[in-house]
């Protein structure tokens, strides 16, 4: 068994010291289970991942090598190129020539067909009906209205999760990691094993799953999780199977551990948006990636990479969410950082590479669909059926963040005006021809031209995108 070590990618991008950290240490401890299985192995650290099986070609011979297919692109092209034979990749539970298959007649790929798709084919959360027939569980397909709850006023506690003790190898990983790494040290929150991955499978479905469901849009400064499972980054690298996480949900509800519209939630997440974007992300490649209708250009906010602080109290959360863990829950990236990467015109590359250093789960398939199609829109609508932009309002429904922000949400111009606000209606004067065609934009694009103060508006949106480019905002 060959486990390289590239040097090269390492050197790649400035990752956050928690990915980084998470990847070697799997790695490593992977290759003791597998020593103490009785296999022999050699993980090798190399300049590249060329570079590490011709060493081990010319140690151990010239036989065949094989390997599962990777999940990037480039690293299969890399592999096929080498005569490395592939074997079919079973970390989904759609293979991705199977989702082409779906996607070859259809007019429309949305996620919601697909998911339903899924359900119907993998048995999930389906009965049998008084006709000898299938239907989904509760009758209804999707509980995603029941799921948009506001975050609660209650003080109430959030689950909790086991801390893992670092261990030689993660010491030992962590003393080495580079200097340019970034964010907090890792403090156990991450399963580097399959045994630490079971664990938290268990803690979700017994003290997460239930409370999933309605606040899984919410936002808490102080609730860096919330009721989310944290399990993305254990399915991302094998160490948890979507397939075993979905029976242990749909369990949970067959045995009233948790109720319907969380259980469907959570499923919805697994095989149907994961399984998606996996799809689309090997259907659309290799051009996909350099997707940008909109022009985008600018750079990355120094707000978010940690080069200068921040007044915008909903950036400062997530951002501080993601130095410490990371992390940030699926709203957060796309309402927070995606939306203010959209509206403010980041360019899409950019705000990828950034994305895919900075998360714990991140990968390029996971990324590229993500960013460039979900939260920036730089696809023209390939993925999402319009731009997910929005004003200052929003997060103050769905945040506590402008309690204690000294930005109005309600406010478009003037010194307290929200960035969020004032960029969005921005955003659409910017980009009203190319969204002219989009129905679903039509009443935005109207609330647009319809403003008294429009261009006060574009003026102090200039201002904003200058502070924010300097580090100033």
């Amino acid at each position: 068994m060959l486990l390289v070590e590239s040097d090269a990618l390492i050197a790649s991008r400035t990752w956050h010291r928690q990915r980084l950290h998470l990847v070697l240490s799997a790695m490593m401890h992977f290759a003791d289970e597998l020593r103490a299985e009785g296999f022999e192995v050699d993980y090798r650290r190399a300049r590249t991942l060329v570079q590490g099986l011709r060493d081990h070609r010319e140690d151990f011979g010239f036989g065949p090598v094989i390997a599962m297919e990777p999940t990037s692109w480039d690293a299969r092209l890399m592999l096929e190129r080498l005569g490395v034979e592939l074997v079919r990749n079973d970390q989904f539970l759609c293979h991705y020539d199977d989702f082409a298959g779906w996607a070859a007649d259809r007019k429309r790929l949305t996620m919601e067909d697909f998911y339903r798709w899924q359900r119907q084919r993998l048995g999930v959360l389906i009965d049998d009906d008084a006709r000898g027939g299938r239907e989904p569980v509760g009758g209804r397909w999707n509980f995603d209205h029941d799921n948009r709850e506001p975050p609660p006023r209650d003080g109430r506690a959030w689950p909790a999760i086991e801390r893992f003790e670092l261990d030689e190898i993660d010491r030992a990983v962590l003393d080495r990691l580079p200097a340019t790494t970034f964010g907090a040290d890792p403090d156990g929150t991450w399963p580097v094993t399959r045994a630490q991955a079971l664990i938290r499978l268990r803690e979700f479905i017994e003290s997460g799953l239930a409370l999933f469901g309605p606040h899984e849009d919410a936002m808490l400064a102080a609730e860096w999780k919330l009721a989310h499972s944290a399990l993305s980054s254990s399915m991302n690298i094998g160490l948890l199977h979507p397939g075993e996480i979905v029976q242990a949900a749909e369990l949970a509800y067959r045995r009233g551990v948790a109720p319907l519209n969380s259980v469907e939630g959570f499923i919805r997440q697994v095989i149907g948006w994961r399984e998606y974007v996996w799809g689309v992300y090997w259907l659309w490649m290799p051009h996909y990636r350099s997707a940008n209708v909109l022009g985008a250009t600018r750079p990355v906010p120094p707000a978010f990479t940690g080069v200068a602080d921040t007044e915008m109290a909903c950036v400062a959360s997530v951002i501080g969410h993601v130095h410490d863990h990371g992390y940030a829950h699926h709203i957060e990236r796309l309402m927070v950082l995606g939306n203010l990467a959209l509206t403010g015109g980041v360019d899409p590359a950019a705000m990828t590479d950034w994305m895919r250093a900075s998360f714990v789960d991140g990968a390029e398939w996971v990324m590229l669909p993500n960013v460039l199609g979900m939260a920036l829109f730089a696809d023209g609508g390939m993925m999402a059926t319009k731009p997910y932009a929005s004003g200052g309002a929003y997060i103050n429904k769905m945040s506590d963040s402008c309690r204690t922000c000294r930005f109005d949400p309600k406010q478009r111009v003037g010194p307290d005006a929200c960035p969020f606000t004032t960029l969005y209606w921005d955003f659409l004067a910017r980009n009203a021809e190319a969204l002219a065609g989009n129905h679903r934009m039509a009443r935005p694009l109207a609330a647009m031209r319809a403003l008294s103060n429009l261009p006060a508006v574009r003026g102090r949106a200039v201002e904003i995108l200058d502070r924010l480019d300097r580090g100033e905002l």
